[in-house]
């Protein structure tokens, strides 16, 4: 469900915009008012992860703006983008109680050109796009610099707030930043996680309450490990950590790297950084979740 209206106030006091020309315009005028601007993108399905995003956005900034926009370009497996959880109303209620003051939720045809749709976005990430969810997901961080990038430019916050679940994305989009030289400060966020210590993501509503528990042996798992890893080789804690996982019928581990969080090269030794962070991901049955811990 999308707003096909151009502007929508629907007796909220957060306003919603579904053009590009609308939210630049407004945003244009918020920042002739010295108004300082955060942004906050996402994909819907809000949880608690995001409205924590949201709740720093709006402490830390006058005006917030949260853009719903399910990317079609960064899905490289089509039944993904099929299932991905939707709920704009949900959504649009969730953010106006959070103190948000414009929503923008373009649809794919009046966010992209024809062109846009239709040819791959080409960016040179560096390598940051070839270890991890990039060697797995082949061109899905093209359609995350894409969006993101094309967000900006319509946007034009002074803060942008990004969850560090997605460890890998907020790297790449701190490189991006850099290289296109935007004028944005990007804020890294902290995992927010269920009581069982699941991390929080718009997918975990496709899991059953039964596989929401299986999964949460992920966490348990990484978490254990940080209390010996400083005994052992990155080698065998690796594999000691996906056994442990996989010992749990229905999780499969696709790939567990333990990287330089600022290179996201692996390391082989626990001297190589001292920035080191361990980023995973598993199969829940059909349901693809990611998270990642800190060990140094």
């Amino acid at each position: 469900m999308y707003l096909c209206s151009r502007f929508l106030q629907l007796d909220f006091n957060m306003k919603i915009f579904s053009t590009i020309e609308d939210v630049k315009s407004f945003v244009q005028q918020q920042k002739l008012n010295n108004q300082k601007v955060g942004f906050v993108p996402t994909m819907g399905a809000l949880h608690k992860g995001h409205l924590s995003l949201v709740k720093t956005a709006v402490a830390e900034n006058d005006v917030v703006v949260v853009s719903v926009f399910v990317n079609p370009t960064q899905f490289n497996d089509k039944k993904d983008l099929e299932v991905y959880p939707r709920n704009l109303k949900a959504d649009s209620e969730l953010l106006e109680s959070a103190g948000v003051t414009a929503l923008f939720a373009p649809t794919p045809d009046t966010f992209y050109s024809p062109e846009e749709m239709n040819n791959t976005f080409q960016f040179d990430f560096n390598g940051l796009d070839a270890v991890m969810e990039g060697k797995f997901r082949p061109g899905h961080f093209n359609g995350v610099v894409q969006v993101v990038s094309k967000l900006f430019t319509i946007i034009n916050p002074d803060n942008a707030y990004f969850g560090e679940k997605d460890f890998q994305q907020l790297a790449i989009i701190r490189y991006m930043v850099k290289k296109m030289g935007f004028n944005i400060n990007i804020v890294g966020c902290p995992i927010v996680r269920e009581e069982s210590g699941l991390a929080l993501s718009s997918r975990n509503a496709l899991l059953s309450e039964d596989q929401k528990k299986l999964a949460s042996n992920i966490y348990a798992v990484l978490k254990e490990s940080t209390t010996f890893f400083h005994m052992t080789t990155v080698a065998e804690l690796k594999e000691a950590a996906i056994k442990a996982i996989e010992r749990h019928d229905g999780l499969k581990v696709e790939y567990f790297e333990i990287v330089d969080a600022n290179t996201l090269l692996p390391v082989t030794k626990w001297e190589d950084s001292d920035y080191i962070v361990g980023c995973i991901t598993v199969f829940c049955g059909k349901v693809r979740l990611i998270d990642n811990i800190r060990y140094k």
